[in-house]
């Protein structure tokens, strides 16, 4: 359990609610003072690990809001970002669009060709 140094890239994730998707945002600390990580984005965190259970196992608290931890990037987080970030694109876009019936109707036959698979 190191503290953070210049240069490491840290993630945070939210969710407003249990039905909402996962949200993450990437930084990376540019300074460092006797207690604090500084990030690129201007969140002030502590640096010193803790026990997280949100996201990862450990840590870093955010200075003056307690429940909100930021993580090391892993090869893990990314891949997870880039998975949840798909699926929000999807939904916004079906969220935006309006089908026509004749589009209706091919989704439709794709989703029945492949339940008979």
């Amino acid at each position: 359990m190191d503290k953070l140094k210049v240069g490491d890239k840290v993630y945070n994730t939210k969710q407003d609610g249990f039905d909402d998707f996962i949200r993450y945002s990437f930084s990376e600390v540019v300074k460092l003072t006797k207690t604090l990580a500084i990030l690129k984005n201007g969140t002030r965190l502590y640096n010193e690990p803790k026990i997280s259970f949100i996201t990862e196992d450990i840590g870093y608290s955010v200075a003056r809001q307690r429940g909100t931890h930021w993580h090391l990037v892993s090869l893990q987080a990314i891949r997870n970002a880039q998975i949840e970030n798909e699926k929000i694109a999807a939904y916004d876009w079906f969220e935006q669009k309006n089908f026509s019936l004749r589009e209706k109707q091919w989704i439709y036959s794709k989703f029945k060709e492949n339940n008979q698979q």
